[in-house]
C-alpha cells in the first residue's frame, strides 16, 4: 500500500513533469501547500488523461468516479495518488462536490461539444477550470466568501485563454469550442483557415477573458499572505499568455503560442518582490 509521503512524492513528480504552467506557481508556496497541490494537479492530470487520448473511455471514466467515490469514504484504491489527496481534502477542508465535478467536466470531453450560446460554453469552463480554482484557493487559503465568486471568474478567464490558444490542436482533435452563435455573428464558416472572421471572434472571446480576469484580480489580497505571490503569478503567466496571443494578432493556426520558461522564471521573480497583498494591485511591466 502506498504510503502518503510516498503518495505526495508521486504527485510531485506528476506536476514536475506534466504542469507547464501550474508547477512554475507552486514553487512560491510554503512545503505543505506546494505538496497538496501537487496533489490536486496530480488528480486532476489523471482525470483529463482519462478523458482524452489513449486511454480514454467512458468505462475508464466510470472507474475512475467509482474509484473517487470510495476514497471518499475511506477506502482508497490502489492508485497513488489517493493517500495524498485525501490527505489533502481532510487538511484543507476542500468540499468533495469540487472533486466530483472535475470528472463531470472532463468526462464531458468524450464526445463532441456543440456549444450554442456563450452561456453553454461558460458552464464548460466552470467544470473543467473553475472548479480547480475553487479548489486550490482552499490550498491557498482564505476567510472572505466573495473569494469564491471571484476563483469562479478567474478559472473562466484562464480556460478561455486555453480554449484561444489551442483552437488549432482541439481542430485536429475533432473538438471545437466556439460557441456557434458566436460564429454566425462573426461569419466564420470554419476553423480550418486563420480567416480575418475567425481573429475578430477570438479578440471577442479574448476580451470576455481580459474582463474575467480584471474583475478577478482583487482575489489575490484575499488569499492568506503566504500565498498571494503563487496565486499573483498564475494569473501573470496566463494573463501575458493572452497579451502574448493578442500580439500575433490572434494566428493562433501555425502553430502554439506559449511563454518561454526564462520568462516564466521571470514573472516569478518579479512575484516574489510584487505588492500582491493590495487587491487590484498594477501588475508589474
Amino acid at each position: 500500500m502506498t504510503t502518503t509521503a510516498e503518495s505526495y512524492a508521486y504527485c510531485e513528480g506528476v506536476a514536475r513533469s506534466r504542469a507547464r504552467n501550474f508547477y512554475w506557481s507552486f514553487l512560491l508556496l510554503p512545503k505543505a501547500k506546494r505538496r497538496a497541490m501537487c496533489a490536486v494537479y496530480a488528480f486532476m492530470r489523471e482525470c483529463d488523461d482519462l478523458s482524452d487520448g489513449e486511454r480514454a473511455s467512458a468505462e475508464a471514466m466510470a472507474g475512475w468516479r467509482a474509484d473517487l467515490d470510495r476514497a471518499l469514504t475511506g477506502e482508497p484504491g490502489a492508485h497513488p495518488l489517493w493517500p495524498a489527496l485525501m490527505d489533502t481534502v481532510e487538511r484543507y477542508q476542500i468540499p468533495h462536490r469540487y472533486l466530483i465535478e472535475m470528472i463531470d467536466g472532463v468526462e464531458s470531453d468524450l464526445k463532441a461539444h456543440d456549444f450554442e450560446t456563450f452561456d453553454e460554453l461558460y458552464r464548460y469552463c466552470y467544470l473543467v477550470a473553475s472548479v480547480v480554482g475553487l479548489t486550490i484557493i482552499h490550498i491557498f487559503g482564505f476567510d472572505d466568501p466573495a473569494a469564491l465568486v471571484l476563483a469562479e471568474k478567474c478559472g473562466v478567464a484562464f480556460q478561455l485563454t486555453n480554449i484561444i490558444r489551442d483552437v488549432a490542436e482541439d481542430r485536429d482533435e475533432g473538438r471545437v469550442y466556439l460557441p456557434r452563435e458566436e460564429m454566425r455573428r462573426f461569419g466564420v464558416e470554419s476553423v480550418k483557415q486563420n480567416s480575418p472572421e475567425l481573429r475578430r471572434l477570438l479578440e471577442s472571446m479574448a476580451g470576455r477573458a481580459r474582463a474575467y480576469y480584471e474583475e478577478s484580480r482583487p482575489l489575490i489580497g484575499m488569499m492568506h499572505k503566504d500565498s498571494r505571490a503563487s496565486l499573483w503569478a498564475l494569473v501573470e503567466i496566463y494573463s501575458r499568455l493572452l497579451d502574448r496571443i493578442a500580439a500575433s494578432s490572434y494566428d493562433v493556426l501555425p502553430k502554439r503560442i506559449r511563454l518561454s520558461s526564462w520568462e516564466k522564471a521571470w514573472i516569478l521573480v518579479q512575484a516574489q518582490f510584487h505588492d500582491s497583498g493590495i487587491p487590484g494591485g498594477r501588475r508589474p511591466g
